[in-house]
């Protein structure tokens, strides 16, 4: 059975004394591509070093996360752009909007995430999607570029039915973590997830967060990890009433498509 985790935070200091274990665990797990999540342009140097030392499993995004937004500048555009052009580099992103912390200015949010979009656009590559309390204006700022762009994922979708389906009619894709695990604030996903078509659904674990409440038993660290994804995927194949076989097999299939990863050697 093949996994692929399209959200791994893997640069985060939570791995920094096992990054290479975690990795052995994750492929003896059955996960057998990541995707390295950039949020700024430091971490998005870094987990392209990483990538380099396993180029067929390994992959990432370049981006700035709305909570770095505030630091969005010409000279980070072009940083961006720069390393966009590198062969690990999937997709465009982390890059969104997020009106629940306001960690950075709204119209700073904006502008960077719009200046991503045109970057997504001219260099021909999928977006990777943060939204947390924005859907209606993400919706709003996609329309006037979704004709021109190859494809977007919402990472770690989390919102509400009209979201969905607003997302949806955008032809978006659909990422779903551990917090369709989470009995306290994500049991409206178990309803939503079914309407996902095969095709457009696509799993991560969003590591070291969102560990999934439905492992047992549970590290002592509370430290999500990608060798985890397939408790993740326990829950959404229920969900949807469809085996594990038949979501790791479309799920992966989805991924592999809208990132352009290679076949596993």
């Amino acid at each position: 059975m093949e996994w692929i985790d399209i959200g791994v935070n893997l640069t985060d200091a939570a791995f920094d004394t096992d990054r290479q274990a975690v990795l052995e665990r994750a492929w003896q797990a059955g996960i057998s591509q990541m995707v390295l999540t950039s949020t700024s342009r430091h971490t998005a140097q870094a987990v392209q070093s990483l990538c380099e030392t396993d180029p067929d499993r390994l992959f990432c995004t370049a981006g700035i996360h709305p909570h770095e937004a505030r630091h969005w500048s010409r000279e980070v555009a072009g940083e961006i752009r720069q390393m966009a052009s590198a062969k690990s580099v999937r997709a465009i992103g982390e890059c969104g909007l997020d009106f629940n912390r306001d960690f950075s200015p709204r119209p700073s949010q904006i502008k960077a995430l719009e200046e991503q979009l045109e970057i997504a656009v001219e260099l021909r590559l999928p977006l990777f999607l943060h939204e947390r309390d924005a859907s209606e204006l993400l919706i709003d700022v996609l329309q006037s570029y979704r004709d021109r762009l190859p494809a977007a994922v919402v990472h770690c979708f989390t919102a509400d039915r009209a979201a969905l389906f607003a997302y949806l009619d955008l032809d978006l894709h659909i990422g779903i973590t551990g917090w369709i695990c989470d009995e306290r604030r994500g049991t409206h996903l178990l309803e939503l997830v079914p309407n996902v078509p095969a095709g457009r659904l696509m799993l991560e674990t969003d590591a070291p967060w969102l560990l999934p409440r439905t492992l047992a038993p549970k590290p002592k660290n509370r430290r999500n990890e990608p060798a985890f994804l397939p408790v993740v995927g326990e829950t959404v194949a229920a969900c949807r009433n469809e085996s594990l076989d038949s979501l790791a097999a479309h799920t992966s299939r989805t991924a592999r498509a809208f990132f352009n990863l290679p076949s596993p050697t």
